[in-house]
């Protein structure tokens, strides 16, 4: 399959950057989070797994919206309307797929891309060797109760109060603030800031994140205040790895339940990691994702 960078066209005309790294016969479709984010954290993902002993092709692409790819005018109610929804994205990752000419492939998804990987793995399990959940639980209400935790260990208790004040204000341009959103970031979203993964400008796609999530992850305002995926973790009968940072915003404690309710999860967690405890600590990371590649290959996974 070709490496590099393809722009692929959607049926419904769009166009999405996609990028292939690596060689092998095994593949890697890598999923991003935000939603509105972009792939840059999985651009050295097949180099990663190299220096594990694993040679694996992993192909990852910018969704619809996201950074390199089309962004449609979501100011239109009916565009909005009509691509700003878990249907939307979910379908998305099965025509890339398919234009990718993809099958018998493992799925990776960060966060939101997580989210997608539950989805995708439920519906579409027939198309997958396995399903890495990397930092997504299946139940936002425990997020939120985590989050809250979280916000209420890392800072003041008036800096909480002052967070809350804005919030109920919906004044989350406010400079303090973002301050304090910017702490909170720092201890358990990107511990590690390599500059290379460094904008002079933002990359995230606020339209779209903002219909999903909000202001920041500290908050959560959009459509995923409904997320609950929990009913549905039986339909993933493919072999899933579930990848938690030990120090991040998704709570562990449903990873665990997680790791029960699906009928064949392995969950592994990541030392002095944040929430893209890919990049803050690569090797444990990558060492437990090429464990699970090795063991689905040679038949030997076992949760």
């Amino acid at each position: 399959m070709k490496q590099g960078t393809t722009i692929i066209t959607l049926d419904n005309g769009y166009h999405l950057w996609t990028n292939t790294q690596g060689e092998g016969d095994i593949h890697l479709l890598a999923l991003h989070g935000g939603p509105g984010g972009n792939h840059e954290y999985w651009e050295d993902t097949a180099q990663q797994l190299k220096k594990q002993g694993l040679n694996v092709q992993v192909h990852m692409y910018d969704q619809l919206g996201s950074w390199y790819s089309d962004q449609p005018d979501y100011s239109d109610p009916k565009i909005a309307e009509k691509y700003l929804t878990y249907d939307y994205y979910l379908e998305e990752v099965e025509e890339v797929r398919q234009k990718l000419g993809l099958d018998n492939f493992y799925l990776i998804g960060q966060s939101w891309g997580g989210a997608l990987v539950q989805m995708y793995a439920a519906k579409y399990g027939q198309h997958l060797k396995g399903a890495i959940i990397s930092s997504m639980v299946d139940n936002i209400d425990e997020y939120v109760t985590h989050i809250n935790q979280v916000r209420e260990e890392a800072l003041p208790a008036d800096a909480v109060a002052y967070m809350k004040k804005q919030e109920a204000a919906n004044n989350y341009d406010d400079p303090q603030y973002q301050k304090y959103v910017d702490v909170l970031n720092d201890g358990y979203v990107d511990r590690k800031k390599p500059a290379a993964i460094s904008h002079l400008i933002p990359t995230m796609s606020r339209p779209v994140y903002g219909a999903f999530q909000g202001d920041n992850e500290f908050v959560i305002t959009g459509k995923l205040k409904e997320w609950m995926f929990e009913p549905h973790l039986k339909e993933i009968k493919v072999p899933t790895l579930l990848t938690f940072g030990e120090h991040e915003t998704m709570p562990i404690t449903t990873a665990k339940r997680m790791a029960k309710e699906i009928p064949h999860a392995r969950l592994v967690t990541t030392p002095e990691g944040g929430h893209h405890h890919m990049i803050d600590n690569a090797p444990v990371y990558y060492d437990h994702l090429a464990t699970f590649i090795r063991d689905v290959e040679s038949d030997n996974f076992n949760d």
